[in-house]
């Protein structure tokens, strides 16, 4: 099965995009601890609406 340039860059910018926001989670839990708290899960949520926000974004562009 032969992968064209198209797909492959529609690849690559899924999997940076979803490795980012894991960094980033992982970020918050390093920051945070493992009891988050109450600012740390504010932290969290607000980054999960971020991804969803961003992966939506990601959508439109490789849609282009």
């Amino acid at each position: 099965m032969d992968i064209d340039a198209e797909m492959r860059r529609k690849i690559a910018v899924s999997i940076v995009s979803v490795g980012a926001f894991f960094a980033l989670f992982i970020g918050i839990g390093v920051t945070y601890g493992p009891d988050l708290g109450e600012t740390g899960g504010l932290v969290l949520v607000g980054a999960i609406v971020l991804f969803i926000v961003a992966m939506a974004v990601v959508g439109v562009f490789l849609d282009t």
